[in-house]
Parts: C-alpha cells; structure tokens; sequence
C-alpha cells in the first residue's frame, strides 16, 4: 500500500489533493462529495472585505489616500448576492459539524481592521487553518514596491499574531524578488506560502463600450510558473508550500510534489469534469509511484528541486539559454 499522507501547516492530510477556494465549497452538500471522493482539504470561497461593509463603510479599507471610493457602488453591487460575514461563519461551523476534513477559510482583503476581526471568528467557529488572498494591484504611479510589501507583511504580521490556528499567505508572482519576500512573509509568521494568485484580466467590449469581466478555468500550462518557483525555493525557506493553478491531472500533482509542494490545490479540472475525477487522479498518483519503487508520497518530495544546487541562478541562466536554444 502506497502511503500518500502528508503534513501541511501541521494539518495531517490523507492525500496532498485541497480544493482550492472556489464555488466548489459554495455547498455543504458538494464538500461531502469531495470527501467522498478523496480530497483531503478544502479552502472555502474568499471572504472579501467588502461583503463586511455592505452596511457599515470603512475608510481606511485601501491603501491608495482617497481610495477607490467613488466605486463603492460598483463593490456592493458585485457582493451583494455573496455571503455576509455572519453567514459565512456559520456556514463554517455546518461545515465542520458535517465533514470530517480540514475546513480552511479564506480571507480575501487589503485592510487590517478587517482582516483580523473576520480571522478571529473563523477560528473561533472552528475553521483549522486559514488562507490570506492579498489581491491588491496598484495603480498610483507615487506608490513605490516597498510601500506594497510594508503593508502585505504588516497584513500578515497581525493576523498571525492574533490567531493560533495556521495561516498561508496566497502570493502573486509579480513582486520584485519572490524569494525575499516569501521569507520576510515566514518571518511575521506565515505557515505556508501557496503558488500563485491570479490576477484576471478585463477584456474591453467594443461594441457596448465597456469593461468586460473575463474568467478562464486554468490549464495544466500555468503549472510551470509555479513549480519553477517551489522548486528555487524548496529548502530555502523554513515554511511548506502549496501549488495552486494548473493542477489538472496526476502528473501535475507528481510534478508539484516533486518541485518541493506539500500540497497540489485544485479546482479547474473539477469543475470541468465532475468532483469524481478525485478518484481517478488518486489511483494515477498511486499507481505512478508502486511502478516507480516508491513507498510514500514524501519519498519524492523536492527531488527534482533546487536543494543540490550550490549556484541556483546559475542554473537558472542555464537553462534560459538551453529552452531558447530547443527551438528548430
């Protein structure tokens, strides 16, 4: 028997699959079939800052001095229909009283207030772990990358200092040294980093004039991003990492498990081919390593990643030139 248990911010998972935030924790109902069918975590939809403000305005919400406030229409008009915090607590409590996984909730803000005042309820209703989505994308040319970074750790700084329960920190690859930063989050007490936000990007409708919204379920393509990162920082922070975007099939999360990830986040692929793909992805996983000669899943834990390489960057300016070099 193929032992595919893992530890990921001390939560002892039966398998590295967790469902990643989206609509597929929208319904208990649903959260019991993916149990069923052998996911082993699940981070529920975000909590956005702003569902808290539907009757109550916060000023100091972003960073920017007069903010976006002008557009506070347009906020409450997007979370109107989503739950409010009373109701997402209690929607983790049901949760927690009706599966037997790890419930992980989500917090998706920019302020401080916010963030910890929502952290400290979903512990106290029994969330076991939470997951922070910093999604703040600066458009004041004044705004320099250290102010953004002060504030990210200042974010995560009083969350973890406020909660005892585990929190990651769901990053984006756009900051000016992801290894710097992914330490200095450690430092203020991240207990897991998770491979990489995305930022979705608005089409312009020509004919009604407008900006459209546009949502792409994940390929297994993006994958590469993340696994190049959790591989270079495999060993080099003290802290477990999460791969969240691309995870599609059973060498996706081989391939993650590999680079250095505890954990392989999915959802995409589920919502497109039904929560009884779990299974068959767990079958393939197993079946890949007995054929290999492995034993357990940490048997191949960040074997393919940066850990013996004494002089990563060069290694990394190696192989730009050597993929530049494959194409005929």
């Amino acid at each position: 028997m193929i032992d595919l248990r893992v530890n990921y911010m001390g939560l002892k998972l039966k398998n590295p699959i967790v469902i990643a935030s989206s609509p597929l924790g929208e319904k208990i109902e649903t959260i019991r079939l993916l149990e069923e069918n052998g996911a082993a975590a699940i981070v529920l939809p975000s909590l956005f800052e702003e569902q808290a403000m539907q009757n109550e305005l916060s000023y100091s919400l972003l960073y920017e001095k007069d903010g976006y406030r002008k557009y506070l229409d347009y906020y409450f008009e997007v979370v109107r229909n989503k739950l409010t915090p009373d109701k997402y607590i209690n929607f983790i409590k049901e949760a927690k009283s009706k599966v037997n996984i790890p419930i992980i909730g989500s917090l998706n803000g920019i302020s401080v207030g916010g963030w910890i005042n929502n952290a400290i309820a979903m512990e106290e209703a029994g969330a076991d772990a939470l997951e922070l989505n910093i999604y703040f994308l600066p458009t004041d040319p004044t705004m320099d990358g250290r102010t953004i970074e002060a504030h990210y750790l200042e974010l995560v700084n009083k969350i973890t200092s406020s909660v005892a329960i585990p929190v990651a920190v769901k990053i984006h690859p756009f900051l000016s040294s992801i290894p710097n930063m992914s330490r200095e989050l450690v430092n203020v007490g991240a207990s897991a980093l998770v491979f990489f936000n995305r930022f979705y990007q608005p089409d312009i409708s020509l004919e009604k004039m407008k900006i459209q919204p546009m949502i792409k379920l994940s390929t297994s393509e993006e994958l590469l991003l993340r696994i190049r990162w959790t591989a270079i920082l495999f060993s080099k922070i003290e802290t477990d990492i999460a791969i969240t975007g691309g995870v599609h099939t059973a060498e996706d999360i081989l391939k993650s498990i590999m680079a250095g990830a505890k954990v392989a986040m999915i959802a995409s692929a589920l919502l497109e081919r039904g929560v009884d793909y779990l299974q068959s992805l767990l079958v393939e996983v197993e079946k890949w390593l007995g054929n290999h000669k492995y034993l357990s899943l940490q048997e191949i834990n960040g074997i393919m990643s940066h850990k013996t390489s004494s002089q990563a960057a060069l290694l990394e300016r190696a192989n730009y030139l050597k993929v530049l070099d494959s194409y005929h």
